[in-house]
């Protein structure tokens, strides 16, 4: 199955490749290509992180995406792996049941791994650390607690996507640079639920703690910039215009 930011990079790279997007210029605000392509705005910026890997466009934070090349270095999207937010949006759905399963069947030794962990983890951020492996095994562990060989390998699948797909590993090293790290409060409180043997809580946690993952990469690769500045400005000055008055 083509997926559907492939379909999307594919058309805006026939376009660049016919001249209508000419190397040099800007391509349109990202809600816009959202609006012509009927995608959500997370099936855009994969699309263009594929476009950009591929060597066809450039993106210039505070500025927007550029063409820069008709031809490419000769990747395809279709060569690309699964999406940085499809990716996302399967483990949150998995690993959120996952949590549940785990709340009931984890056992102490697991627990006191999981404490050692986030302990690691705190120590990985505080170093600066990009490998993000006591993050990695603590889901894993949690994964075990379910003590179901199908969940624990479905799991460590996802992950292994996760760090090795060249759209996983561009959009990781560009939150890794606006230093994005763990979320500790947030692995605390799945630990938490676990402890407490609470399947709903533990569910809701990793669940919670998924969707700002997201919405932490969406902010991070955000593209239009500019015009979410100008938004801002405008927004702004009717505020402090006050009702009843004109721009000047």
């Amino acid at each position: 199955m083509r997926r559907l930011y492939q379909q999307v990079a594919d058309a805006i790279r026939t376009r660049i490749r016919s001249g209508e997007f000419a190397v040099g210029t800007r391509l349109a605000a990202e809600r816009l290509l959202a609006a012509e392509y009927q995608v959500s705005r997370p099936t855009i910026r994969e699309a263009i992180i594929a476009l950009e890997i591929a060597g066809f466009v450039e993106v210039r934070v505070g500025s927007g995406v550029y063409v820069v090349s008709r031809t490419g270095d000769g990747t395809t999207p279709t060569e690309l792996d699964i999406g940085p937010f499809e990716l996302l949006e399967a483990r949150r759905l998995i690993e959120s049941d996952v949590a549940a399963i785990s709340a009931d069947r984890i056992d102490d030794l697991q627990l006191t791994r999981l404490e050692n962990l986030l302990r690691e983890m705190e120590d990985e951020n505080k170093a600066g650390a990009v490998g993000e492996r006591a993050d990695r095994d603590f889901h894993l562990t949690i994964a075990e607690g379910t003590q179901n060989s199908a969940m624990v390998s479905t799991v460590s699948h996802l992950w292994e996507i996760r760090e090795t797909s060249p759209m996983l590993i561009n959009m990781l090293d560009r939150a890794r640079s606006h230093g994005v790290q763990p979320m500790i409060e947030d692995h605390g409180t799945i630990l938490k639920a676990l402890q407490d043997r609470d399947p709903k809580a533990a569910s809701e946690a990793m669940h919670n703690h998924l969707g700002r993952v997201i919405e932490s990469l969406l902010s991070i690769t955000e593209t239009d910039a500019v015009e979410r500045a100008k938004n801002e400005t405008e927004a702004l000055r009717r505020r402090l215009q006050g009702p009843g008055r004109n721009t000047p």
